[in-house]
């Protein structure tokens, strides 16, 4: 393959765009120290990003010799984009700019459970949705880079939800449905797995500095696994990873992992009197098991304990599968952490081959019940910081 002068410069722009994200505000002198580009090279760079309005001068540095140098930082002024996070109790809205600050953030209560909701009546919601926050990101000045739709389930690259059984859906071209529905052709529309969305999330804003291999898990929809492999997302053949909830805990027709230690399993062993049709909502359910075992419940924190080995014994497949060097427990998990991580770090020091030689550590995700939807959003901004600068207008 022959490289060019343009491949070439794409990859020097991504470089400048990613110390930046990285390392936060620099000079052009420090971003020449850091990269090994020439400062020539520099200079020709960021005049050219912040042409096109991807960085933006702050100010100059005072605390050097000799003439004080001028700061250059991401400039979120003129590019967003926006995640819509689909669960069978809410649907969820997002959107960031380029240089990372939160524009919006909307829940709408939603039952998307397969006995309650069509897919027609959920995909129309979704569009709706979608379209406002467009409209509001607009009304604020920036151009929408793209919009993903996180799903629970199985999604391929195309963007179709071939099975979904949480919402009850199965071979259902999303992407499609919602792209022809905006009908915008310089709006990129995808459709991905939620988990593996939230785990995008998670390594660029949850805070694992240094950390390139990361397993993200869900208990919203059963239990899924958002898979970050040497820095990247794993996707496997079609795409269909993180299926994690299916694990047989025991013989072949044993429950799985998902029935031992998933969310709604636990509420439901945890609170015995709860109204099963109340169930949709999950997050209620969650913090009132918290609040029993901040209380000293002993049914509660023995059900937790449960639950927590049973979580620690599938991560320990995964660990030895994939190898991570952290665990984050997402969304309703993340309620209920500070009972399961002991019994399940204890289940996965146990069950890996290899704990001495330095064992994965599990942590709460601190991105709350919206994870999957900063995830889509911050994908297409992405793209961005491969060197791939927006073809589009944006006025000044």
């Amino acid at each position: 393959m022959t490289t060019t002068l343009a491949d070439v410069r794409t990859t020097n722009l991504a470089v400048v765009l990613r110390h930046l994200r990285t390392h936060g505000p620099s000079s052009r002198a420090a971003i020449a120290a850091s990269t090994g580009l020439t400062k020539a090279t520099v200079s020709s760079l960021t005049g050219d990003l912040i042409g096109h309005r991807l960085l933006h001068e702050t100010g100059q540095a005072g605390n050097r010799i000799g003439r004080p140098a001028t700061v250059l930082a991401l400039d979120g002024s003129a590019y967003a984009a926006i995640g819509v996070q689909v669960a069978t109790d809410r649907l969820t809205a997002l959107a960031v700019d380029y240089s990372g600050d939160q524009l919006l953030l909307w829940h709408r209560a939603f039952d998307g459970s397969p006995a309650r909701a069509g897919a027609g009546r959920a995909v129309s919601a979704i569009i709706a949705l979608a379209q406002r926050a467009a409209t509001r990101v607009r009304q604020q000045g920036r151009h929408v880079l793209g919009l993903t739709v996180a799903v629970p389930g199985l999604v391929t690259a195309e963007g179709a939800v071939r099975l979904s059984p949480a919402l009850g859906w199965s071979d259902l071209d999303l992407r499609e449905l919602v792209a022809g529905s905006l009908r915008q052709d310089d709006l990129a529309v995808t459709v991905a797995n939620h988990a593996a969305l939230a785990a995008v999330a998670e390594l660029r804003h949850g805070g694992h500095a240094g950390v390139a291999d990361l397993t993200y898990l869900t208990g919203a929809a059963g239990i899924e696994a958002g898979l970050i492999v040497e820095g990247r997302p794993l996707h496997g053949f079609r795409g269909f990873t993180g299926q994690a909830g299916r694990i047989a805990m025991g013989a072949a027709d044993a429950s799985t992992w998902a029935d031992r230690a998933g969310i709604e399993p636990l509420v439901r062993r945890a609170l015995p009197d709860f109204d099963p049709e109340a169930l949709s909502d999950l997050a209620p359910a969650a913090d009132q098991v918290a609040a029993l075992a901040r209380s000293g419940d002993a049914h509660v924190l023995g059900v937790l304990r449960e639950a927590g080995g049973h979580l620690g014994r599938g991560l320990a497949v995964l660990a030895n599968l994939v190898n991570p060097e952290v665990f984050v427990l997402g969304d309703h998990f993340a309620s209920l952490a500070t009972w399961l991580i002991p019994p399940a770090a204890a289940e996965l020091e146990r069950h890996t081959l290899a704990p001495a030689a330095g064992g994965a550590r599990i942590v709460a995700s601190s991105l709350g019940l919206h994870a999957a939807a900063l995830g889509g959003a911050v994908s297409h901004l992405d793209h961005v910081d491969t060197g791939r600068i927006p073809r589009v207008a944006v006025s000044a």
